[in-house]
């Protein structure tokens, strides 16, 4: 199981410079859902490796979460009000 120091270093990953070979993709994840919730998760990131950086085909993408207080619905109404105000 990872640490918070290895979870830290792996949400730091430059994803423009990353091997591509060493990401999984997330095509290739498949998830038994007869498991228990817990062991599911720790299926993901045992396929995963680095839960933060992955391809999905041949694009890599990088997870980042961010501290808000603002709900999802409340940013999305904010982005396009933005966006008809241009």
């Amino acid at each position: 199981m990872m640490n918070s120091q290895e979870l830290f270093e792996m949400s730091q990953v430059d994803i423009v410079n990353i091997d591509r070979s060493t990401i999984a993709d997330i095509n290739s994840i498949t998830i038994n859902q007869g498991l228990p919730h817990k062991e599911k998760i720790l299926s993901y990131i045992s396929q995963m490796g680095n839960p933060y950086c992955f391809l999905s085909g041949d694009i890599p993408v990088r997870m980042r979460f961010v501290a808000e207080d603002k709900s999802l619905s409340q940013l999305l109404i904010n982005f396009f009000s933005q966006l008809k105000q241009k």
